[in-house]
């Protein structure tokens, strides 16, 4: 029955983190990461009902993975357990320098999925799917994998979601801007964030920004600021939805928890600026703990901020 598949679907890689607890030592504490994974997991506490697509290894990462979604009311009916391929880690490192990220993501069970792996009925009877250049850059049969989802999707009627959370060392830029550019232009909502979007585009404006993404098919462009909020602009109207002020201590994630917000409430009914002033407050409060995971808000704490 299509009322038993997730409204929200996204596909991607999460992996395994181990964050340095120790300047002096090599003391790890173990946590999650993984930008779609994240986005998902903050969906589903808005009170989505969410999907995650992808693969993780037959080893104890991926029970662990498993485990987490589980305990987050996030389907792992789409996941696969690849037993010829490894689930994805890695290390964060802190010096003087700050953080250093070192990726153990070759050949991962993720970078290995391909279009004949899509649960094609659930993609159908979902409302949204949201994926992420590093959805795309991952492997070559990852991303066909993303494109026949998004084929499937928009041929369902379903809308798609797109965040570029670019990431130079998984590909170049060449590469990713002609890539990220074609999947935007199949894209009903994007969710980039300044940094990449400047990088992909050239642009330097907020305006000629999103002039330059609406022209290219999105009917919803939200262009996360950080702690100034968002740009929301549609082909009628546009303006800044201003941030929501916290003390922040770790924006880890912050843009994944601002999208699963912001597809929770489209999802909803909310329009566009409600959606991302909901969305400015969840991912203001995802910078008052450390780490992707443990900081995401519940709805409730979501509600108490935008009603104080």
């Amino acid at each position: 029955m299509a009322a038993a598949f997730p409204e929200i679907l996204a596909l991607g890689e999460a992996m395994v983190e181990f964050n340095q607890s120790s300047k002096d030592r090599p003391d790890y504490l173990q946590g999650f990461g993984g930008d779609t994974s994240n986005f998902c997991i903050a969906a589903s506490r808005q009170g989505a009902r969410t999907g995650f697509v992808s693969a993780v290894g037959d080893d104890q990462f991926g029970r662990l993975l498993i485990d987490l979604w589980n305990a987050e009311n996030v389907d792992t009916s789409m996941v696969r357990v690849d037993g010829g391929a490894p689930t994805g880690v890695y290390f964060v490192s802190h010096g003087l320098d700050g953080h250093r990220f070192d990726y153990l993501r070759a050949g991962s069970a993720a970078s290995r999925y391909a279009p004949r792996d899509l649960p094609l009925d659930a993609i159908a009877a979902a409302k949204v799917i949201h994926l992420s250049g590093i959805s795309l850059a991952i492997s070559v049969s990852a991303c066909d994998a993303a494109f026949a989802a998004i084929d499937h999707a928009r041929a369902s009627g379903v809308a798609v979601s797109f965040d570029t959370n670019l990431r130079l060392k998984l590909w170049p830029l060449a590469r990713a801007r002609a890539v990220m550019l074609e999947a935007i232009r199949q894209t009903d909502i994007c969710l980039p964030s300044w940094d990449d979007v400047t990088e992909l585009t050239g642009l330097t404006g907020r305006d000629e920004i999103v002039d330059f993404l609406l022209a290219r098919g999105p009917r919803v462009v939200a262009l996360k600021l950080g702690k100034e909020g968002s740009y929301v602009a549609t082909p009628h109207e546009r303006r800044v939805v201003p941030g929501r002020v916290v003390q922040a201590v770790d924006a880890t994630g912050a843009g994944d928890c601002y999208g699963g917000a912001f597809i929770a409430r489209i999802v909803a009914g909310d329009d566009p600026f409600e959606a991302a002033r909901y969305a400015n407050a969840a991912a203001a409060l995802s910078t008052q703990g450390f780490g992707a995971v443990a900081p995401i808000p519940e709805r409730q704490a979501v509600e108490a901020l935008l009603a104080g």
